[in-house]
């Protein structure tokens, strides 16, 4: 095999999508602090699991993107290992095989440290990350893509960052997973709205194929909106410190991300989109981290 650059393993990590998987382990993890000391151990694990299942699953979607034609020398998208980079289809598959079996070695060290039910919510997670586009089926072909993703790199990452320190779930767990699902569906949906056209001409159902470009940037907006409703009834509701609402300094990136959609234009003019989106995410869960920090020290 031809010597690979270091920026050709760089890329083939997707490093700009792995905030979506660190992020929440911070955010689940720093919401307890006021109750317990941190387990370093676990708290490193977790996070370190969670950036290898993600990386993984990139990894599974660049193989099955190209072994079913959707990825070629000319596609649009943050991808491109085996396309551009010349790394091999069965080279691709082996690194993301062999992130899952570490990732599957720290999470048996998590759950004998806490609760052997995690073993199979990990399974789960790491079964699904496989079947986002591997399978017969795959989630992201279905519109239920931003959903699940949402859900598991929400709720299922931030409750167990949580649980594994304090061995339980508490509202607050639940209530600052919420936004940071729909921000993490957001960027599944920003990216099925920059590829579209392709996808249609592929057979693919996502929610952008089946509303329309319009409709779509509309769903994107509304994800938006419920964030900051959520995030913002959490504190004025429920009691979560007012400090998380340092997350509102992300409403320009949002507003400058629709706006960037609204016009439709080719997939590359759209790659500042989607950028945009993925900022979104990772400013709005690292504000909030912020907060949380904070709120520890101000009365």
């Amino acid at each position: 095999m031809k010597q690979k650059s270091k920026g050709a393993y760089w890329r083939m990590i997707r490093p700009h999508t792995l905030t979506a998987s660190f992020i929440p382990v911070l955010l689940g993890t720093f919401i307890v602090l006021d109750q317990t000391e941190l387990k370093w151990g676990l708290f490193l694990a977790m996070l370190v699991a969670s950036v290898l299942i993600q990386i993984a699953t990139n990894l599974f979607n660049e193989y099955y993107d190209y072994k079913r034609g959707l990825d070629h020398e000319g596609s649009i998208g943050i991808g491109g290992s085996i396309v551009r980079d010349g790394f091999t289809p069965q080279q691709v598959l082996a690194v993301a095989l062999g992130m899952y079996t570490i990732a599957a070695l720290l999470g048996l060290y998590i759950a004998a440290s806490t609760s052997w039910h995690l073993l199979w919510i990990g399974a789960l997670s790491m079964l699904v990350g496989y079947l986002y586009t591997g399978g017969p089926l795959p989630i992201a072909y279905t519109p239920f893509g931003e959903i699940v993703a949402g859900l598991f790199m929400g709720y299922v990452i931030i409750g167990i960052a949580g649980f594994i320190q304090i061995n339980t779930v508490t509202t607050e767990l639940l209530l600052v997973a919420f936004p940071m699902a729909l921000l993490i569906g957001a960027i599944l949906l920003a990216n099925n709205i920059r590829d579209l056209d392709n996808d249609k001409e592929n057979g693919r159902k996502t929610i952008a194929c089946l509303v329309g470009h319009r409709r779509a940037v509309y769903v994107l907006a509304a994800f938006f909106i419920a964030a900051l409703i959520g995030i913002i009834l959490a504190v004025v509701i429920y009691g979560v410190t007012p400090w998380v609402l340092l997350s509102l300094f992300t409403v320009p990136v949002m507003v400058r991300a629709i706006q960037r959609f609204w016009q439709k234009a080719e997939p590359a003019a759209l790659m500042p989109a989607m950028a945009m989106t993925a900022k979104v995410n990772t400013l709005f869960g690292a504000w909030m981290v912020i907060g949380l920090i904070v709120s520890r020290f101000v009365l």
